[in-house]
């Protein structure tokens, strides 16, 4: 391993994007040779990350196509991480100037969101990483070899990007490899690690800089609807791409924000009615002759978005100024028993509320086709004689909503 390792380095000062001699050597040991000499210690990578060996995978890439300057082989769960861009792994990063070879646990840079790879923002990794790094603390303070910044040398804007996703890295430089068995040990160690991460993040709420689970969720079930088909590798629910709601578990959310609303309505001297069930509104308050109508939205997530219907937008733009927003956030959802718990979370409520235009985005689209409508001639792709499709929101005003 340490010779296919110092060869990789080697060859590194002499990256074009072009498929030269030397590419060619590089992509036969980054795709071929070092999976395969991993490969022969599956047995031992798969219990130290604590799944079946036929559930781990071990890939290299250097670039289909056009050779990247940065080159890698991963190490990972399958389920956890069915691409390179989500989830997390293991990996060897190859710096550009090939003084460096970093073992990263790193992470995926996108989020399937059903319709396409939406890149995640700097800070949503930055955030990912300050979740991961406390859970392996203890395990990090066994060494002092660890970094958490990796120097890639790089140019290019892919090269450099592998930086911000690092939680904990052991670099090695080119003249100073260790011997393969120190190797496989420090990849063992590592996997540890990663499988620390995956286990927290299978009992976590909600993991900071992933995306709200309940806007995810629409945006999937609005593709799957809309027969928008999915990559090989994309799976629906926990892939590392952020966690989807059971039905139980969304009712157990539902169930506990709507308490917390109550009781603070309640300390703020109103009567509460839950109307939920029958209205487009949850809590129906009085307090003498006043009367509000407050819709209730709980999330596992920071509550910076939330899902809204048609109906709730039209209906509480017409109830203002009476009404409010209640957004109780942070919930924790606790998943190891045969039910869903919830506990805590933090209340926030808006009132009066104001939905604006600029605060709405759609999800999807309902779309007119006039399929069996009585029209002189079927216009073509282009003509000028077929009206354009008028988007949903400007019918509804714009509301954040699933609409099929």
């Amino acid at each position: 391993m340490k010779d296919l390792l110092r060869k990789v380095l080697a060859l590194q000062p002499s990256w074009t994007s072009k498929n030269t001699p030397d590419m060619q050597a590089r992509g036969v040991t980054i795709r071929q040779e070092l999976p395969s000499f991993l490969r022969a210690h599956g047995e031992a990578l798969a219990t130290a990350l604590g799944i079946p060996p036929d559930e781990l995978g071990v890939e290299g890439r250097d670039g289909t196509g056009l050779k990247t300057e940065v080159p890698w082989v991963r190490v990972f769960g399958r389920e956890q991480s069915p691409s390179a861009t989500t989830g997390w792994y293991v990996v060897y990063l190859f710096s550009a100037s090939g003084r460096h070879v970093h073992l990263s646990l790193n992470q995926g840079t996108t989020i399937w969101t059903g319709g396409d790879f939406k890149a995640r923002k700097a800070e949503d990794l930055m955030a990912r990483v300050g979740w991961a790094r406390p859970l392996l603390a203890h395990a990090m303070a066994t060494r002092q070899d660890l970094h958490e910044t990796i120097q890639m040398d790089a140019r290019t804007p892919l090269g450099r990007g592998y930086g911000p996703g690092n939680v904990v890295a052991i670099s090695y430089e080119r003249d100073h490899l260790p011997e393969p068995k120190v190797l496989i040990a420090d990849l063992l160690f590592m996997t540890e690690l990663l499988s620390t991460v995956y286990r927290e993040e299978r009992l976590t709420s909600h993991v900071p800089g992933d995306p709200t689970p309940e806007v995810l969720e629409a945006e999937q079930s609005a593709a799957r609807i809309a027969g928008r088909r999915t990559p090989g590798g994309a799976r629906p629910r926990r892939s590392g791409q952020g966690f989807l709601l059971t039905a139980g578990e969304r009712k157990a959310i539902e169930l506990h924000s709507v308490r917390m609303a109550t009781e603070y309505f309640k300390s703020e001297g109103w009567s509460v009615k839950d109307v939920g069930a029958k209205e487009s509104f949850d809590l129906l308050l009085s307090r003498g002759d006043e009367q509000c109508r407050a819709e209730v939205k709980g999330t596992t997530s920071a509550g910076t978005d939330v899902i809204l219907t048609r109906a709730e937008v039209e209906k509480q733009r017409k109830y203002y100024p009476d009404n409010a927003l209640v957004v109780v956030h942070s919930i924790k959802l606790d998943r190891t028993g045969p039910e869903p718990t919830t506990s805590g979370g933090a209340l926030h409520c808006t009132s009066p509320w104001a939905v604006h235009d600029e605060d709405l985005s759609v999800i999807s689209y309902a779309y007119r086709t006039r399929v069996g409508a009585a029209t002189p001639r079927e216009e073509g792709p282009g003509s000028r004689g077929t009206p354009p499709a008028v988007p949903a929101q400007r019918q509804t005003a714009g509301g954040t909503e699933l609409t099929v």
